[in-house]
C-alpha cells in the first residue's frame, strides 16, 4: 500500500512537470535568446551564427544575442553550454572540430558531445579547397601526388593549427594517397597566407577565402573536398572523383540545446531553421561563400554528430594524429 501511494505521487509529479514543460514551451521566447559561437568574431561560425541569429530572431518575435566564447580550440564555448539551463534560452553553435575531431584527441574533455546536447538542426555545409601555390607544377590532385612522391618531393602543407580540421583532413589524405606531405601549424589564417607568399606549397582553404587569390593567379585549386561538386565551383571536380575514394572533408555548423530542452521548443527552432534553409536570400548568401544551407531534422543532426565521431576518430588511429 505505501508503495502505491509512492507510486502514485511519483505518476502525480511526473504529470505536473509534463504540463508546466508543455505551458512554458507554448509561451517561449518570453526574453532574448543566447546563442554561443565557440569561436572568435569573424570566423566562420560566427558568420553562420548571425546568419541564423537573424533568422531566428525574425521568426522567434525575440532579440538572438550572438555569444563568442572562443578559447581551447572552441572547447571553452562548448563546454559553457552544459551549465546553461535547458529552457531553450542558450543554444550553441556546434562546429565540427569542437563536436567530432577534439573528442577524438583530447581524453579528458569537459562536456560529450552526445549525451550533453539535443541536436536541432544541421545549418550549413562547407567544404574545403585544396589548393597549391602558382609556382608548383602540378594541376591535379593525381599530379600533386606524383610530384610528392618524386625526388623533389617531400611537400610541406600549412593548416591553421595541430588538431584542427584541415590538419587531420590532410593527414587522412597523406595516409590513403601515401604522399610524403610534411605538417607545418601556422596560427588562423595565416596559413593560407603563407601558400599565397610561397613559403609553404599546398594547404586546404575556405571557398571565400581562397576565390580571390585564384582569381587573381597566385595560387592554384586542384579540387574541392565536398562530395559533390559546388555550386559556387562547379568545374572543380572533387578530391574523390579525382582518384582519392572515398575522401571528404567538410566544416559544418548546426544548433544545439543543452540535454533536456523541452522538445517543443527543439521543434519550433528547427521548423524556423528548416524555413530559413529554404530561402532564396539564405541560399544566395551562403553560395557566394562556397557553402550550402541544409535545415535537417534534429534526428538526422543527431545522427550526423555519430557517424562523423566514429569516422574522425578511425583518420586519428590512421594516421596517428596527435595533439602536441
Amino acid at each position: 500500500m505505501r508503495w502505491r501511494l509512492k507510486n502514485g505521487l511519483w505518476h502525480s509529479t511526473a504529470l505536473m512537470l509534463c504540463v508546466s514543460m508543455t505551458a512554458f514551451a507554448q509561451t517561449y521566447p518570453s526574453k532574448p535568446v543566447r546563442l554561443i559561437v565557440p569561436q572568435p568574431p569573424g570566423g566562420g561560425a560566427d558568420i553562420v551564427a548571425r546568419l541564423i541569429g537573424q533568422k531566428l530572431g525574425e521568426g522567434l518575435h525575440q532579440q538572438v544575442v550572438v555569444d563568442n566564447r572562443a578559447g581551447a580550440g572552441g572547447i571553452v564555448g562548448t563546454e559553457l553550454v552544459t551549465h546553461a539551463q535547458p529552457d531553450g534560452y542558450t543554444l550553441l553553435i556546434g562546429i565540427t572540430g569542437s563536436l567530432t575531431i577534439t573528442p577524438n584527441l583530447h581524453k579528458d574533455l569537459p562536456y560529450r558531445p552526445v549525451e550533453d546536447f539535443d541536436p536541432i538542426s544541421l545549418a550549413v555545409v562547407s567544404p574545403f579547397l585544396l589548393v597549391v601555390h602558382s609556382s608548383v607544377n602540378a594541376n591535379s590532385v593525381a599530379e600533386l601526388i606524383a610530384l610528392a612522391k618524386s625526388k623533389a618531393g617531400p611537400l610541406n602543407y600549412s593548416t591553421p593549427g595541430n588538431g584542427s580540421l584541415a590538419h587531420l583532413s590532410m593527414e587522412w589524405f597523406r595516409t590513403i594517397t601515401g604522399a610524403p606531405l610534411t605538417h607545418v601549424p601556422y596560427k588562423g589564417s595565416a596559413a593560407f597566407g603563407a601558400v599565397v607568399a610561397g613559403e609553404v606549397p599546398v594547404t586546404l582553404v575556405s571557398v571565400v577565402s581562397g576565390m580571390p587569390q585564384i582569381k587573381s593567379g597566385r595560387v592554384k585549386a586542384l579540387a574541392i573536398t565536398s562530395k559533390t561538386r559546388s555550386r559556387a565551383m562547379p568545374e572543380l571536380p572533387t578530391v574523390a572523383e579525382s582518384g582519392v575514394p572515398g575522401f571528404e572533408a567538410s566544416n559544418w555548423f548546426g544548433v544545439l540545446a543543452p540535454r533536456g530542452t523541452p522538445p517543443a521548443i527543439i521543434q519550433q527552432i528547427y521548423k524556423l531553421m528548416a524555413s530559413s534553409a529554404r530561402s532564396n536570400d539564405v541560399k544566395e548568401r551562403l553560395l557566394r561563400d562556397g557553402a550550402d544551407a541544409v535545415g535537417g531534422t534534429p534526428q538526422e543532426f543527431a545522427t550526423l554528430i555519430k557517424t562523423e565521431l566514429k569516422r574522425w576518430g578511425e583518420v586519428v588511429k590512421l594516421s596517428g594524429a596527435r595533439v602536441d
